[in-house]
């Protein structure tokens, strides 16, 4: 059977019911094998293959995110999508290499998105070349290397690069040019005044409903518009690998 062979894992018979529905519904999707617990979603992954797994979070006994932390022990682990009713679980997913989070109730375009990110999850990144970056201090020209620029910080019409020996340089570009130049080489917006290289994310925190990022020791704020984006951003960049 050409297609997806997928496994749906969701104790609430309707939730997996409807996924179950939706999924057979992609012509991507070849097969669904459907389980109301992550006890039987073991026993169906002993027995067969799975190209993917789809998993609810909040289930008695194993949990979604027990369910995927025993599926990172396999030789070869399938690629784990979370479909779940709780936001709050994003970055427990990035942790465990998720390919998507998809919030319930679930809309059948989000759902095609998390298909086609995890057909794209085993394709194999086109490399980015680095780029090296003209600054000037004192009158003196130096070139530094993007992969060494943690964050930038919007300055009026200016921006000022941050790198990760501690300096800082001021550039005469707009913080809009650099987010749409440098976003394929993993710089994400995350406020109105601020870009993070993801590859310089150590640790994302959330306290009271506020969300910010460390780099370094340097701890940056997520604006509430921008929260969303990036939890998604670090689950697919975390499952990729890089």
């Amino acid at each position: 059977m050409s297609g997806l062979r997928v496994l749906v894992v969701d104790d609430e018979k309707p939730a997996l019911d409807e996924l179950t529905f939706l999924l057979e519904s992609d012509p991507r999707v070849g097969e669904v094998v459907a389980c109301q617990s992550a006890t039987d979603g073991l026993r169906t992954l002993r027995e067969q293959e799975v190209d993917c797994v789809f998993l609810d979070i909040q289930m008695p006994g194993l949990t979604g995110l027990e369910f995927a932390e025993v599926l990172r022990r396999f030789k070869q682990p399938p690629p784990i999508v979370f479909v779940t009713a709780h936001e709050q679980h994003a970055v427990e997913a990035f942790d465990l290499r998720a390919v998507d989070y998809v919030l319930k109730p679930v809309r059948p375009e989000r759902l095609a998105e998390a298909v086609r990110r995890v057909l794209a999850d085993t394709a194999a990144p086109a490399p980015v070349a680095d780029t090296q970056i003209a600054v000037e201090r004192g009158g003196v020209t130096r070139f530094i290397d993007r992969r060494d620029i943690t964050h930038v910080e919007a300055q009026g019409d200016y921006a000022r690069l941050h790198t990760k020996a501690g300096e800082n340089y001021l550039v005469r570009v707009p913080l809009t040019t650099l987010a749409e130049d440098w976003a394929e080489s993993g710089f994400h917006r995350i406020h109105r005044s601020l870009l993070v290289a993801l590859a310089h994310v150590t640790e994302v925190r959330s306290d009271s409903g506020r969300t910010s990022v460390m780099v370094g020791t340097t701890e940056l704020p997520v604006s509430r518009r921008h929260t969303r984006g990036l939890r998604d951003v670090l689950v697919r960049r975390a499952r990729a690998g890089g």
